[in-house]
């Protein structure tokens, strides 16, 4: 009896395969992909991981059912991340995106236990075959920011509130300091170093610092709304980082640098879906469309705003490059010249930059 239903349904399955034959072939997952996203800090309204979750957001409401995304925020830089990395692997995350520094290491560890998984180090320098690394060139934008704040200081003193001497960091120290004197060569910049991507009761104490100097502007590089309240408060100009912060510092705000990460995230999305995916290093700015300077204060002249964009536009075209020595050298604040008249960084010598330009007061990492 057993041995005569076996060979029924031997049969009833040999006719099923020949008449559909699409039921011999493996079936194709409609599982949707599975995304990761690990932030340094947590969500908050502006800042540094809100653009990574605008990013987020976009990948959503451009793939919708095909994919399926989540997050870890708050998470410290070391050991905590690879455990947080690990366990989005071990969930199931195809691909994983890791957006800071800190975050490198332990990503190419978890990912040498992760073969099939795909990794995307934003802000990191080291590659593997399942590990991509994304940038934005930042310092466009600090240049362009540069500009506006030599337009707007009336004390020539702008004020900059700084994370880590890391290279990112001092090109836009570096590239705003030489927007600025671009034009109002009498304007210095004043260097405050922080060792902390985000301490708002720090950056607050560190643009009050810089304000009791007689600094009437203020940059920053590090992650939350704090320098932009602190001008509000003391009647001072801003440069917002990351995200548009008029709602937080509407009078002080003069232009916003803002990041766009949703392009680039949907990029890599797609490819892991259509198995394109391949390692690699983009560094992106405003030609890409992964930096952009705008949202300009209310207190901002429209002949300095049309200046900025214009220079925008010249950045996007080519034919204006932040480390570039048009008519004299540039020199460092210890009188090195380090890039000759005519000549231009290349990206390897910016990537690896480690000194501040003449008209910075501070030392790197000081």
């Amino acid at each position: 009896m057993y041995k005569n239903l076996a060979g029924r349904a031997v049969l009833a399955w040999a006719a099923a395969c020949f008449l559909t034959p699409a039921f011999s072939q493996p079936q194709a997952s409609k599982e949707p992909l599975k995304i990761g996203f690990v932030y340094v800090t947590p969500v908050t309204d502006a800042g540094w991981v809100r653009q990574h979750e605008e990013g987020r957001k976009a990948v959503d409401a451009a793939l919708g059912g095909k994919v399926s995304t989540t997050f870890v925020e708050n998470v410290p830089e070391g050991t905590d991340a690879e455990r947080v990395i690990r366990d989005l692997a071990q969930q199931g995350h195809r691909l994983i995106f890791t957006p800071s520094f800190g975050y490198m290491e332990p990503t190419l560890k978890v990912a040498r236990d992760f073969p099939g998984v795909k990794f995307e180090s934003i802000t990191g320098y080291k590659t593997a075959p399942n590990v991509a690394t994304a940038n934005a060139r930042y310092y466009e934008g600090r240049y362009l920011a540069g500009i506006a704040a030599g337009r707007m200081t009336r004390t020539n003193i702008a004020g900059y509130v700084a994370g880590f001497p890391i290279p990112e960091v001092l090109q836009g120290i570096n590239a705003f300091t030489l927007g600025m004197r671009s034009v109002n060569p009498n304007a210095k910049v004043v260097v405050v170093w922080l060792n902390e991507w985000f301490d708002p009761p720090k950056e607050r104490d560190a643009a009050m610092a810089l304000f009791n100097q007689n600094a009437d502007v203020i940059a920053f590089h590090t992650g939350s709304t704090a320098v932009m309240a602190a001008a509000q408060e003391r009647g001072k100009l801003a440069v917002a980082y990351h995200s548009d912060m008029r709602k937080i510092a509407p009078d002080a705000q003069i232009v916003a640098v803002t990041h766009q990460w949703g392009g680039y995230y949907t990029e890599r999305a797609r490819a892991v879906l259509d198995g394109s995916w391949k390692s690699g290093n983009v560094w992106g700015g405003v030609k890409e469309g992964m930096i952009r300077v705008g949202d300009f204060g209310r207190k901002v002249p429209k002949a300095v705003q049309q200046e900025v964009l214009a220079r925008q536009q010249d950045i996007a075209a080519g034919r204006l490059q932040p480390f570039r020595a048009v008519a004299a050298d540039v020199r460092d604040n210890e009188g090195h010249v380090v890039i000759a008249r005519g000549a231009q960084l290349n990206d390897a010598q910016i990537l690896k930059m480690n000194w501040l330009v003449e008209g910075v007061q501070g030392r790197v990492g000081r």
